[in-house]
């Protein structure tokens, strides 16, 4: 009776043990959210906040934690003496990406976007609004369309990034929409999933981009195939697009606001929203002067405009260039952007004569990765 007694005690123990494991591991999920599962289809996943650590977020060097995303501080970009439009362009995320490591068979992406009825008539919403998945810096992964939502999208968005993948450790990187805001962003992978920081970079320091909208992204057909994202992904190196649609007007707190960055090279596309030749005069190398001043070292890439260029507005960019070497610059470089499209007729790279497709994307890409590769001394 004794013996069968203790054997009832033990019996108690170990399931009163089990139980309290059980609850235990139960009230984490409540304590906190990352552990809560959640059902999407058929398919069981965790939600992480896609902003915060273990994921690394690229392209928002002045992010004030806990406001929305934005390209440029609040200081810059709801200023009277910059261009007007810069507000609402800020909020645009392009050049935005989210980096992580995982070995997660199935990810989810759950965003809500700014404007889910945005609408743009000459860019499809894959680039606009969209979202886009690559693998190992290299493989295309999966294009989050919300053309697929015929009134609008919907709050918040959920799809699949990934299914039924083989589990391995790999690198991933979402390329966040180039002409839309995004209010929050989550991810969500097998519960038993690892999750680590993702490889570093082989070039540590970002390269910098300033310009209009072709810089801005339009009118790529996908989040990652822009001239900014091309170029990055091929050098593996952090991107910060400054490209703002209409408004890159050389304003001198912008060139103040670009200086204080920390980057490998700065590409200065400066070109077609400069009203006219003479404001171009005004503003290039005044823009271009306070930057080197800042950083006396710094590999500086000064671009003309790819398509609908007029002499008078090259030469009065390539000044600033010639200026530059004549004061002994070592570390500028220039760039006619039209030898890169002219052998080819424009209405077969742009879409409407003025903003590149994919193919005058690529043609971009491909002018300029030789001086990039060159400074950055990749083989």
């Amino acid at each position: 009776m004794k013996n069968v007694l203790k054997l009832f005690l033990k019996i108690s123990v170990a399931f009163a043990l089990v139980t309290n494991f059980v609850l235990a591991q139960d009230d984490i999920s409540k304590i906190d959210k990352n552990f809560v599962v959640e059902k999407v289809g058929k398919v069981n996943v965790v939600f992480r906040d896609a902003l915060k650590n273990p994921f690394v977020l690229e392209g928002f060097p002045f992010r004030e934690e806990g406001k929305q995303l934005r390209r440029l501080p609040y200081s810059i970009a709801d200023n009277k003496t910059t261009s007007g439009g810069l507000r609402k362009l800020s909020y645009y995320t392009s050049g935005g990406v989210v980096r992580f490591r995982t070995n997660a068979k199935n990810i989810i992406l759950r965003a809500k976007i700014q404007n889910r009825q945005f609408n743009m008539g000459h860019m499809p919403s894959t680039s606009s609004s969209g979202f886009d998945l690559f693998a190992d810096n290299k493989e295309h992964v999966k294009t989050v369309n919300p053309a697929h939502y015929k009134n609008e999208i919907p709050d918040p968005l959920v799809t699949n990034l990934l299914r039924n993948g083989n589990g391995l450790m790999r690198d991933y990187s979402l390329y966040m929409p180039l002409f839309n805001g995004v209010l929050s962003l989550e991810i969500g992978v097998d519960p038993n999933a690892k999750f680590e920081q993702p490889t570093s970079h082989k070039i540590k320091k970002p390269i910098v981009f300033y310009g209009s909208s072709i810089t801005h992204g339009a009118c790529a057909s996908r989040t990652s195939l822009c001239y900014p994202a091309l170029v990055c992904r091929d050098v593996d190196a952090p991107m910060v697009n400054l490209g703002f649609a209409g408004n890159a007007k050389g304003e001198p707190k912008m060139a103040e606001l670009i200086s204080k960055l920390d980057m490998s090279v700065f590409v200065y596309d400066y070109d077609y929203n400069a009203p006219n030749a003479a404001h171009l005069k005004k503003t290039h190398e005044k823009f271009f002067k306070i930057i080197r001043k800042a950083q006396p070292n710094l590999p500086i890439i000064i671009l003309t405009r790819v398509t609908n260029a007029g002499d008078d507005r090259v030469a009065v960019i390539k000044q600033t260039y010639e200026n530059a070497l004549k004061n002994g610059d070592k570390n500028v470089y220039f760039i006619d952007g039209r030898d890169m499209m002219k052998d080819i007729d424009i209405s077969m790279l742009a879409v409407d004569k003025v903003h590149p497709n994919d193919t005058g994307f690529y043609l971009m890409y491909k002018g300029i990765l030789p001086i990039i590769k060159k400074i950055l001394k990749i083989d």
